[in-house]
This record gives structure tokens, sequence and C-alpha cells, in this order.
């Protein structure tokens, strides 16, 4: 029914004609067109993060390499892997001059501060005799990681001091011992990882200087 101009319905009541002449709802009003699919957190993430390193390992710090450099070190006939030596590590070198200090420490010597100077000074010279010996070049954390890791039996030197003498003959022959087992190590894992064939005795005399250093220390 109309009255007035207007049509009347007994659903909506008056229905103005302004309204009449709208067209014809089709649904799609209020939808917006999708244009991106969401995934999941789970689904974005999950690979990225199986793919990603241990947290370790992206600090430089691995346990299984930084094993396999201290039994090099503690066996100094087996054959050093040049792949796993040519490493920036500085995790293990940092606990066993830390070690060796508190050893020395034990003895009734301070000697922190020359532990460090003698180590910055000794790495710093084997990094510019190296660089010139070899054709590939080394960096100078390469040079203080082996260094480092060569000072394990120097540890075993100042823990025996602790409780014995070493100036008397016996004392001397361990003492020299100790400094051919660091230095034969350091300039296996040298030669090894530098590819310097037949040069391991001219490798070794530098070390065995830096390390007779630390062994003076130990012994006086």
């Amino acid at each position: 029914r109309q009255y007035g101009g207007y049509e009347y319905s007994q659903q909506s009541g008056f229905i103005p004609p302004e309204m009449m002449q709208q067209q014809p709802y089709t649904g799609q009003i209020y939808q917006p067109t999708q244009t991106y699919t969401p995934t999941s957190a789970q689904s974005f993430y999950g690979s990225n993060f199986e793919d990603e390193p241990p947290l370790l390992e992206e600090l430089g710090i691995n346990f299984d390499h930084i094993w396999q450099k201290t039994l090099t070190v503690l066996h100094p006939l087996k054959v050093a892997d040049g792949s796993i030596m040519n490493e920036t590590d500085l995790a293990g070198p940092m606990v066993f001059c830390l070690a060796f200090g508190a050893t020395l420490l034990l003895a009734g010597k301070i000697q922190f501060g020359y532990v460090y100077g003698i180590s910055a000074i000794g790495c710093l010279g084997m990094f510019c005799l190296l660089n010139l010996m070899s054709m590939t070049g080394v960096s100078f954390g390469c040079v203080a990681s082996v260094l480092g890791y060569c000072l394990l039996p120097m540890i075993l030197l100042s823990t025996f001091a602790i409780v014995f003498s070493l100036q008397g003959v016996m004392g001397i022959i361990l003492t020299a011992g100790i400094i051919g087992w660091c230095s034969f190590s350091a300039s296996k894992i040298f030669i090894s990882a530098l590819a310097m064939e037949g040069q391991q005795l001219l490798v070794a005399y530098p070390c065995a200087l830096l390390y007779g250093v630390f062994a003076l220390i130990s012994v006086f």
C-alpha cells in the first residue's frame, strides 16, 4: 500500500522511495578481497628454527672442536686436523690461561699480569713471523688460539711446582721436556693449518722461546 508517496509494508513499516531505488543486495558488501593468506607461526618459523645452528656455536664455542684440539695437544704424535685448527676459538685458551695463573697463585706467585702480557706479545710476534713465512697468511685469532691451547702442558708443570721444587736437576729436565712438548704441539698445528711442510723446526724455535718464558715464571 502507498500513503503520500511512501510505501507501507507490514513487516518493516513505511519505506521511503529513495531506499526502494537502491541496488539489490548481492552479498558482497563489507567483504574485503582475500589478498593475503595467513599462515601459522609454527609453519612460518618452524623451518628457520630447525636450520639455525646452536647458540654456543654462533658465539664461537664448539665443545667438540675444543675437545679435539685439546686431544691434539695432549697427544703430540696425533695428526692435526687443519680445518679445525684454523679457527679463531678463544674459549679454550682463556680457560687455560686462567688455569695457569691459578696454579701459579697456589704456588704463591701472583703473575696474572705477566701471563696475559707475555701472551699478547708472543701472539703478536708469532703472527708477524707466520705471515712472513707462510704463503696463505694467518689471522691473529688463529695464532692466539693455537698458542693458548698448547699452553696446556705448562699447566701440568705449574701444578707440579706447587708440591715440588723445580730448581734441581730433575726440575730442569722436566721443564725442558714441557717446553719441547708445548713447542712441538704448536709447530705441528701451525704447519698443518698453514700447509708449511718441512718448516716445523723453524716454527718450533720461536714457540720454544715463548713457552720458555712461561717455564721461567713457573720455576722461579
